[in-house]
């Protein structure tokens, strides 16, 4: 597997919170029954990643020192004994790391249980699929799981320029709603692009937008990906009795007063449980072969940063993510 042969890896090691990584060589792992082993190609970042490397993320629940990163693509080097679904030599994507006490994504290697990762789609590049797995499975978790999304329902998604939000939006699009979202205008060609409706949240007020996309009704379902205030307006959008409101950062102190006084309910999504808990795994395994299909068939397409960056450069591909300068989703490639 490595060139010189003598079982070990390079991999970021963070030793500290806020603090620069450290490559070390370490121990390649070895695959469980249920494993396989795989060669990163590519490791995604998310807001996330860097909340976990700053240590403001209690809930990804990592002790250090740690090898951080979610997200990864590669190809299957060796496989576990009970291993059936997939050989050496197979492209696969997944959320496979960096949560708990999982090794992460910022290495050469990495163990994941075979019920957790999807065959990757052959017409994309491993640095799209390594940008994938956390917000397809977070988006469709909202959509699908939780809103039980269905054609010609009126969708607001809060944020659709974003990470999740632009997946968000093309899922929506794909499985036949009607979807509005609110960006900012410079955004607002892409989304057309999706087929979705742009909304300048910088010039309407939530009850301008209310009332000239819905003639005041409120729409049937709301999607949150920014949380905060942004939660409290999504509140004041829904549908009476009908309306569902679900959120990917609902960890404030909210008032549920305007959704009760529309007889609406509200739903939390929690990626990272299955990875946390070791339970529901293969649901996400699933909705990454979900993903599989809408990404070969053209209906959704993630948004890369123009640059990638080596295992190397680690340490600028996350200060470039904490400016908030990014293009799209960026890309280590390993």
């Amino acid at each position: 597997m490595n060139s010189n042969h003598n079982e070990t890896m390079k991999a970021l090691i963070s030793e500290e919170f806020g603090k620069p990584f450290v490559m070390k060589d370490i121990d390649l792992p070895k695959p469980k029954d249920h494993q396989v082993l795989i060669k990163i190609k590519a490791a995604g970042l998310n807001p996330l990643d860097l909340k976990i490397k700053n240590g403001q993320a209690a809930h990804a629940r990592v002790t250090l020192p740690a090898i951080l990163g979610i997200d990864m693509s590669g190809i299957v080097v060796k496989t576990g004994k009970n291993v059936n679904d997939f050989k050496v030599g197979d492209e696969v994507f997944g959320m496979a790391g960096g949560i708990g006490d999982h090794q992460g994504t910022l290495a050469e290697y990495i163990t994941a249980d075979a019920e957790h990762i999807s065959l990757k789609p052959k017409n994309i590049s491993f640095q799209e699929a390594a940008a994938i797995p956390l917000i397809f499975i977070t988006a469709w978790e909202a959509l699908v799981d939780q809103i039980n999304i269905q054609p010609n329902q009126t969708v607001m998604i809060h944020g659709g320029a974003g990470g999740v939000g632009h997946i968000a939006v093309q899922i929506a699009v794909a499985k036949g709603a009607k979807v509005y979202t609110t960006v900012k205008p410079d955004r607002s060609e892409q989304i057309r692009k999706y087929g979705a409706e742009p909304i300048d949240y910088t010039v309407l007020s939530v009850d301008q937008y209310v009332q000239q996309f819905t003639n005041g009704s409120g729409f049937d379902a709301v999607v949150d990906t920014v949380g905060g205030s942004v939660l409290d307006d999504s509140f004041r959008v829904v549908k009476q009795y009908t309306g569902h409101v679900v959120s990917i950062l609902g960890w404030g102190t909210h008032s549920l007063a305007p959704l009760s006084f529309r007889n609406a309910k509200y739903s939390g999504v929690f990626t990272l449980y299955p990875l946390l808990s070791g339970e529901r795994k293969k649901h996400h395994g699933d909705i990454l072969k979900e993903a599989a299909l809408l990404l070969e068939t053209g209906k959704v397409k993630v948004q890369l940063h123009s640059q990638s960056y080596s295992l190397e450069q680690a340490d600028e591909a996350y200060s470039l993510l904490e400016s908030g300068k990014a293009s799209g989703k960026i890309v280590i490639c390993c």
